[in-house]
């Protein structure tokens, strides 16, 4: 028994030994090529030992972090805080299992694994010729499975919190997150002559701190059903009244018409099991009211009134008209509805397995995204790629229903997961027009999310999935 001990504790300082030496090297190296690298290596060294001094404070300051680096993504720090987190999380794991300790997982984090693996296809066949792109988009390619397996990582990781933080305090740390994408949003919207280039709104739409005001909106979105959520849960109301209104009024002022839509199905699910006239009323009446600010900009009467030159609404104007008029009307639904069928098109082209994960870009030629996750899923991955995209979808929405009919009624993992099930319905429907597949941010914290509300809320000794290695 001595000697398992002994040994199991001269395997953290040969490890962490070791990850010196590998620090250094890179360090070396990066010295003579990228000075801004080598000061965030640097700087992973007390991270890392605070990492394993202080894990829980921590793990809980990275997710903070994290709403605050979009700011700095021509210097590739948000990229490189995946990669740092990615890094940290792997080593957590190899620490735990050579010194024979547990590491908490759950059946829906075996799904991503499996999911985020199979992706991995769309990386190797790309360089051997079996897509329609060639090997020199393998660096694109693999940056966007780099993405989702960060995904993966931050599940994994706060799944590691389970039983040594409370639930609620977990997710209440995360409004934290908040505190810098909402000042920013504030002077964006009052005082944007205060603001540098990079953090400004120059569209006259804000974005916090986040890189596009279509990625701050669905950030928004997820901290106002959490803020609903906690409305619900606490005894002082007023704070989240505020806070309520205060995200309200920064999502009204991204100016994002697919927010709209994404606002009106999260109040209608969110309304509907519990469906009596001062629910309808009140749903009712924010809906009206968001609409009504946003509807009270210039900018806002032209994106509403640009609806009516589209097939959606006039029936004198067909979709191949549309697409004709999109080249000189600046109407966004006509241009939609032109990028689509060039996608459409493409596609048509390499129809089993697609172009290559991430390039939907270089496919289209025009520099944009498809703004529609469907078709963006058909052309990168071809129907193989477009039928695992549906698998995840629906995994997600299948697990939030488990969980909260799992839950005893009326308990704040039941509410939760109700919520989180609102937010989520309004992304497919968002996803017809908008590139939600690409918000980073958004599916950073819904992971997050998605770990926390499968833990055992109720029951801190209840039996957990875990993996280890006996001594």
């Amino acid at each position: 028994m001595l000697t398992n001990q002994r040994a199991r504790s001269s395997i953290v300082p040969l490890v962490v030994g070791l990850a010196g030496v590998g620090v250094g090297l890179v360090a070396g190296f990066l010295a003579g090529a990228k000075p801004l690298y080598l000061y965030l290596v640097l700087l992973a060294v007390p991270v890392t030992v605070f990492f394993f001094a202080r894990f829980e404070q921590t793990v809980l300051g990275l997710l903070i972090l994290r709403t605050s680096l979009d700011p700095f993504s021509a210097q590739q720090i948000p990229a490189a805080f995946a990669v740092g987190l990615d890094a940290l999380t792997l080593l957590y794991v190899t620490v735990m299992l050579l010194v024979g300790r547990s590491v908490r997982t759950d059946s829906f984090w075996w799904f991503l694994v499996g999911w985020v693996m199979l992706q991995g296809l769309w990386v190797i066949l790309l360089p051997i010729g079996g897509l329609g792109l060639d090997g020199s988009f393998l660096p694109e390619a693999i940056r966007e499975w780099v993405r989702l397996f960060t995904w993966v990582m931050v599940y994994l990781l706060v799944m590691q919190l389970k039983d040594r933080l409370p639930p609620e305090k977990v997710i209440s740390s995360l409004f934290l997150a908040l505190v810098i994408p909402i000042a920013v949003a504030l002077i964006q919207i009052f005082l944007p002559s205060l603001l540098p280039p990079f953090l400004g709104a120059g569209d006259g739409r804000i974005r916090g701190t986040i890189g596009h005001p279509n990625g701050f909106v669905t950030l928004l979105l997820l901290f106002i059903g959490l803020t609903f959520w906690k409305l619900n849960q606490s005894r002082q109301r007023l704070p989240w009244l505020l806070l309520l209104g205060l995200l309200v009024l920064c999502y009204v002022s991204t100016k994002s018409l697919f927010g709209l839509m994404m606002l009106s199905v999260f109040v209608l699910v969110v309304i509907a099991p519990r469906l009596s006239p001062v629910t309808l009323i009140g749903g009712m009446l924010l809906v009206t009211l968001v609409i009504g600010l946003f509807a009270s900009s210039e900018y806002g009467q032209h994106r509403l009134t640009s609806i009516a030159n589209t097939p959606l609404l006039n029936p004198d104007i067909d979709i191949s008209r549309a697409i004709l008029l999109s080249q000189g009307d600046m109407n966004s639904f006509n241009w939609r509805l032109s990028q689509w069928n060039l996608i459409l098109n493409r596609w048509q082209y390499y129809p089993i397995f697609g172009y290559g994960l991430g390039l939907s870009i270089p496919v289209a030629g025009n520099g944009a995204y498809p703004h529609n996750d469907y078709l963006r899923a058909l052309v990168e991955g071809g129907i193989v790629g477009f039928v695992t995209f549906l698998v995840f979808l629906a995994a997600q929405g299948v697990r939030l229903v488990q969980l909260m009919r799992s839950a005893p009624r009326g308990s704040a993992k039941r509410n939760l997961c109700s919520i989180m099930l609102a937010v989520f319905l309004s992304m497919p429907v968002a996803m017809i027009t908008e590139n939600i597949w690409s918000h980073t941010t958004l599916f950073f914290y819904w992971m997050i999310l998605m770990a926390i509300a499968g833990w055992d809320w109720n029951d801190l000794g209840s039996t957990k999935s875990t993996v280890s290695v006996s001594p």
